[in-house]
């Protein structure tokens, strides 16, 4: 069964992280996000309370980062954050583990970091990031079932800042490495609808991305082009440059 952009919109977490942005251009994505009513932004932690304000009554979740983006601060910090994000009114939390330690086989200190902010996040998801372009196969394995087994609620492939993104194997291996009550994240580098619908037939059912506009307009004119019985419509070139080339 195709999906429909309605269907498309509320997999999608749209990422405002880039720390360039300003006021004015976080406001302009929150207003985006709004109209396009996806599922939730991701925002940087300093911008949680206002994404939250902004956003109120809007049915758009608010979630945030932690650790973000290399995963190495202390857990200490990490449930710092999560707690002081919760009390902000974000409701899910991505965070990057330590991906030194994983690495480096350490999963019992691995497991340990996830299972604190699980427990500050009580009834909120937490997602694992494990930026699997730092990661051979077996890593990408020991990390999500690491994850799984300190309660994490979804595996997440990437940050989309460390050069590499999303790949329809580390996908499948990661669909294939969790119990069915984990669900599969895949950002960085998901840019357009055909890449989007790709993973999701390889089980990703939530998505990290900077273009979903793009995504979402195209996933709208297809849906027109069904309705008419015309063929497959593609975004236009403008829509695509709205892209900027961003990898989340």
């Amino acid at each position: 069964m195709s999906l429909d952009a309605a269907a498309i919109a509320a997999m999608i977490d749209h990422a405002i992280l880039k720390p360039e942005l300003t006021r004015g251009q976080v406001d302009a994505d929150l207003a985006m996000a709004e109209r396009h009513r996806v599922f939730s932004v991701c925002v940087r932690p300093s911008d949680v309370a206002h994404a939250v304000s902004t956003l109120a009554g809007s049915g758009v979740a608010v979630g945030t980062v932690l650790g973000f983006p290399h995963g190495t601060t202390s857990t200490t910090a990490k449930v710092v954050e999560a707690r002081q994000a919760l009390t902000e009114g974000a409701v899910e939390l991505d965070m990057v583990l330590n991906i030194g330690r994983l690495r480096s086989g350490l999963l019992d200190d691995v497991r340990a970091d996830i299972a604190a902010v699980v427990g500050a996040a009580g009834e909120r998801l937490v997602k694992v990031i494990l930026e699997t372009a730092f990661l051979t196969g077996d890593e990408i394995v020991a990390g999500c079932r690491a994850a799984e087994a300190a309660g994490a609620a979804f595996v997440k492939t990437s940050t989309g800042f460390a050069g590499g993104g999303a790949t329809a194997e580390h996908v499948a291996l990661m669909r294939a490495s969790v119990g069915p009550s984990v669900q599969v994240k895949a950002s960085g580098g998901v840019r357009d609808l055909d890449t989007l619908l790709a993973l999701h037939e390889l089980g990703a059912t939530r998505f990290g991305t900077s273009a979903s506009a793009v995504i979402l307009e195209d996933a709208a004119a297809r849906d027109a082009g069904r309705r008419r019985g015309s063929p497959r419509t593609r975004p236009s070139d403008s829509a695509a440059a709205r892209t900027d080339g961003a990898s989340y």
